[in-house]
């Protein structure tokens, strides 16, 4: 059934592949990898913008390497799961430590780096250098997997060893690059999670999946989980010149080491920490704003606390009790009452940048919230009005 796969698909991407995505104009084993990493359960449309911005100012891997944790992070902020750029970080500081300017051809050297696992790894030296190795991304797994009607969860062992060995079979011996990118190309056009066009299918003719009517079984869905929620609050100090008070979170955890008002696991522990930081008030309550993660949901409610001319706020320094620090932002089952890093922190005022980044690096939904409170601001209503929603 794979003797002439590459080869159809091959020729269909020839006519319907993508050929101008920015990474493609200048395949660099450094450019390809950044493009992996945020292509990493993120679509195309949302990651062209980024990585353009991206590599503006990263546009080598030294230049990465070079830079402070925070700016990596602030061009980041709005792609989510932020452990990726982390690690890319992490990995490119690695090579260089090394004495290394580019990334390691050998795979075994490159999936040993921070976040590159063995698809990804394959995957940079396939698309840069054109050598042989399979990958199995979320696209060609699905693809494989209908393709050659492979049952069974893709995450358990078993069913993951039957997928690579089916990606492995697949790749051809030449065109290794124009293959990889076909590959992903249908899984991404054609092939998709729901409402796949096989009618335009070039594999279809011998699809396991669409000859015996399984398109919507295949691949095997694992059972979902009921998302639990998380109810937060967090305390949006504004001064008299309309900037908020951000604290930097913990590095590891959800939103890790980007910048947010202080945030609470409820509103006792919010007030008697405006008590201890010498505020007066906590704040008035705004509509809470609802994100959502891989494993659970977050309800967000803010307060705003704005502060007069003369406040003196923050004072030189607000203590924090260590036991307090963010156990539970990694995932651990206590819950502090001060989710936040420390209690040092800096003015911002919420405003989008000339070249698109909200900075300093902000989560999605912080930014979504402060860009409501400036544009608030902005109309400036009568205090019948009321404050922002968020």
């Amino acid at each position: 059934m794979l003797a002439d796969f590459a080869e159809r698909l091959l020729r269909w991407a020839a006519r319907h592949g993508r050929h101008d995505l920015p990474w493609q104009r200048e395949r660099s084993a450094y450019r390809v990898w950044v493009s992996e990493v945020m292509l990493q359960q993120t679509q195309v449309a949302t990651v062209i913008p980024y990585f353009e911005r991206f590599m503006r100012r990263f546009p080598t891997l030294a230049a990465l390497a070079a830079a402070p944790d925070s700016e990596v992070l602030a061009h980041w902020a709005g792609l989510g799961y932020y452990a990726r750029a982390r690690n890319l970080h992490r990995a490119a500081r690695a090579v260089v430590a090394t004495g290394a300017c580019s990334l390691p051809r050998d795979r075994a050297a490159l999936e040993a780096l921070p976040g590159l696992g063995r698809s990804t790894a394959a995957a940079v030296l396939a698309l840069s250098h054109g050598d042989r190795h399979p990958i199995l991304d979320g696209n060609v797994k699905r693809v494989l997997a209908r393709h050659r009607g492979i049952e069974g969860d893709p995450a358990t062992a078993a069913t993951r060893a039957r997928l690579w060995a089916a990606a492995e079979a697949a790749t051809p011996e030449r065109e290794v690059a124009a293959y990889t990118q076909a590959i992903m190309d249908l899984g991404a056009t054609v092939c998709t999670r729901a409402r796949p066009a096989c009618a335009t299918c070039p594999v279809a003719g011998d699809c396991n999946a669409y000859l015996t009517g399984r398109t919507a079984e295949l691949p095997t869905r694992r059972a979902r989980r009921a998302q639990p929620w998380r109810e937060r609050w967090t305390l949006l100090i504004e001064d008299a010149a309309g900037a908020v008070w951000l604290e930097r979170r913990p590095p590891t955890g959800i939103w890790g080491g980007l910048h947010a008002p202080p945030e609470f696991t409820s509103v006792a522990a919010l007030e008697h920490w405006c008590r201890q930081s010498g505020l007066t008030g906590s704040g008035t309550a705004l509509a809470p704003i609802e994100h959502t993660f891989t494993h659970f949901r977050l309800r967000l409610h803010p307060r705003l606390l704005a502060l007069g001319e003369e406040s003196g706020w923050p004072p030189a320094a607000v203590a924090v009790p260590a036991s307090d620090q963010s156990a539970d932002a990694a995932g651990g089952s206590t819950s502090p009452a001060v989710l936040m890093e420390s209690a040092s922190g800096l003015w911002h005022r919420p405003q989008i940048g000339g070249d698109g980044i909200i900075g300093p690096g902000l989560p999605a939904p912080i930014a979504r919230l402060l860009d409501a409170l400036a544009q608030y601001r902005a109309t400036e209503p009568t205090p019948a009005d009321g404050p922002p929603e968020g």
